[in-house]
């Protein structure tokens, strides 16, 4: 079996429940706007597409490599194990999820879970799944939207990360200082 079909599983499996799931959050108190989010949302979106080009049996001057049958299946496991992070992230943050920057009525800084290894554990999973998707494809168009992509999340990281120290003041700083951005067990 091609691992190909297993990534596309995945991705599939993993948006379709992420857009069943956005029903479960509570109701927005505050938002940053359309406008403060296109930035990162049309990077998100030009990405996404050239991420996912196909490239099976693609074999043109725009594939920089091949990966062995094995390095295919370590990626689909890097893309699941990716995939798996954030899904814990969004369940341990409940009802406070959204997929706009937005304050819910009690928002509060969580610093247990996944958010205790990094400030952004939804982030940091899609990270490792969509390196992990490049790397599985090895063309121009996976890396320049892998590229589009993490640019995009550190955008929309930065983004929450000013307007959540706006909405909850020093007990954000406090975590800030305590808990790196994206990547586990690096310095904040």
């Amino acid at each position: 079996m091609h691992p190909a079909p297993a990534i596309a599983a995945l991705w599939l499996i993993w948006v379709v429940s992420w857009l069943l799931a956005a029903a479960w959050a509570d109701p927005v108190q505050k938002r940053a706007g359309f406008r403060a989010e296109f930035r990162y949302r049309i990077l998100w979106a030009i990405g996404t597409i050239l991420l996912f080009v196909p490239a099976h049996g693609y074999v043109g001057r725009l594939r920089v490599w091949t990966p062995t049958l094995t390095e295919a299946w370590i990626c689909v496991a890097l893309i699941a194990i990716g995939l798996a992070f954030s899904w814990w992230a969004r369940l341990h943050l409940g009802r406070l999820w959204s997929g706009t920057i937005t304050a819910k009525a009690d928002h509060c800084v969580v610093d247990t879970g996944p958010y205790g290894l990094v400030r952004h554990p939804i982030y940091s999973g899609l990270l490792l799944a969509i390196l992990a998707t490049m790397a599985a494809k090895g063309t121009v168009w996976g890396i320049a939207g892998a590229a589009l992509l993490i640019i995009g999340i550190v955008v929309k990281a930065r983004l929450e990360e000013s307007f959540l120290r706006g909405e909850l003041g020093t007990a954000y700083d406090d975590y800030a200082r305590r808990v790196p951005m994206l990547v586990p067990f690096a310095p904040a």
